[in-house]
């Protein structure tokens, strides 16, 4: 994991290479049509307690336990609106699971929380 700091907004960002950033061109192929069961944190730099997950959720991705049997990827509303509203995320942050090419669940506001998205992930991962 490797820590930077976003000027533009002032909050330190985490880049992860477990994490995959999703964007409209690759949302279907990465998310929808991914052969592994899959976590999408929806998230906005605006927006406190998503600031606050995602070194949560990047040093869940980092777990070795998941690698290989379930895909962690993230995306940006602010720059990515479209692939927000068309999976119809109305409240930040959102954590979608996906399964089988299905929704298997979403968590939004304030049960968004770590420890919620730890428990998706382990009955996604088929522990």
């Amino acid at each position: 994991m490797v820590l930077c700091y976003a000027s533009q907004i002032n909050v330190k960002k985490v880049i992860n290479l477990s994490v995959i950033e999703i964007n409209k061109d690759n949302f279907e192929a990465e998310f929808l049509n991914s052969g592994l069961p899959v976590v999408m944190d929806f998230w906005g730099p605006q927006c406190g307690p998503c600031i606050a997950l995602l070194p949560k959720y990047h040093e869940l991705a980092d777990n070795p336990k998941y690698h290989g049997r379930v895909k962690f990827c993230s995306t940006d509303t602010s720059k990515n609106r479209r692939t927000a509203v068309n999976m119809k995320v109305m409240s930040l942050p959102t954590f979608v699971f996906y399964k089988d090419g299905k929704e298997a669940g979403r968590l939004m506001g304030s049960k968004a929380t770590i420890e919620s998205v730890r428990a998706k992930v382990e009955e996604l991962a088929g522990k």
